[in-house]
């Protein structure tokens, strides 16, 4: 378990810089604070699917194409 939340953590922190935004840019959009931002990037926090759906949204990206 801890792969994928490590690999999915990845993914969103690729598409982040890809879009320029910094992780309190996108923990606004997202609804969440910097910190919890940081924290799925690492792996260390689990998110569930609504969030991830959420940060998809929120970076423009597909969330089947990104996140599977």
């Amino acid at each position: 378990m801890e792969d994928v939340k490590k690999r999915i953590g990845q993914k969103i922190r690729e598409a982040r810089k890809a879009k320029g935004l910094t992780l309190k840019e996108l923990g606004v959009k997202v609804g969440v604070s910097e910190s919890v931002m940081s924290r799925y990037e690492v792996g260390g926090q689990n998110l569930t699917i609504e969030t991830l759906q959420k940060v998809a949204d929120a970076l423009g990206v597909n969330f089947d194409a990104t996140f599977k």
